[in-house]
């Protein structure tokens, strides 16, 4: 049975499948995903294939030069560097206006409840991203939300890539949360920065090292 045949809604459910191949690394960086391959894939027509990968185009988790096949952007060292800086730079400020606050989004706590669910088999990555979008949306900037967006796409491959190779072990991961969660309910804005600050920057040196590694073979 088809997706179509399901019933469901066309769009978003191809949109989730495709999602989470490409977090998952079964499409690889530089995989062309193409209208007609993704119809025939999922049993649907193109325009409703369309739908769900220009949504991934808008979302940055593929890229589309003018009248070109959509490619799983390949991260460059640069990238990997410069949108780990800067993820850092607003999550962290993020982190701490909660803190001051005292308050801890619940789409946050229930996206860390379940990576602890899942870490034993080390799946991790959709829960660690749902978890960083909870805490950035969860402060009070709209902003500082719109500008996390926009890099959430290119973040996104790089959260793929940790845990696709094995970068990172997943209870390592949730334990990071657990303690920037910690910090935040304790009011401590300055400990809730520095704690996001060197979670992100140990995802960002991971990458840098697994990077080299292979660009060296």
């Amino acid at each position: 049975m088809t997706i179509e045949q399901a019933g469901g809604v066309l769009p978003d459910a191809i949109y989730d499948a495709v999602r989470a191949d490409i977090l998952d690394q079964t499409e690889t960086p530089g995989s062309a995903l193409t209208e007609s391959a993704i119809a025939a894939r999922f049993g649907v027509a193109r325009p409703t294939a369309k739908l769900a990968l220009e949504r991934l185009v808008g979302e940055g988790l593929l890229r589309r030069e003018h009248h070109k096949t959509a490619r799983i952007p390949q991260l460059s060292r640069e990238d990997i560097s410069d949108v780990f800086e800067n993820r850092a730079i607003i999550e962290s400020v993020a982190s701490s206006a909660l803190a001051r606050a005292g308050a801890v989004p619940p789409a946050a706590v229930a996206a860390h409840r379940r990576l602890v669910t899942s870490a034993a088999a080390g799946d991790f990555a959709r829960d660690d991203i749902a978890f960083h979008r909870a805490l950035v949306a969860g402060q009070p900037s709209p902003r500082l939300t719109r500008m996390h967006e926009v890099l959430m796409g290119e973040v996104e491959l790089g959260i793929g890539q940790v845990q696709a190779h094995h970068l990172l072990a997943a209870a390592d991961v949730a334990e990071q949360h657990q303690n920037i969660l910690n910090a935040i309910v304790a009011g401590d804005p300055v400990l809730a920065e520095r704690l996001t600050r060197d979670h992100i920057n140990g995802a960002r040196e991971a990458l840098l090292a697994h990077y080299d590694a292979n660009s060296e073979k």
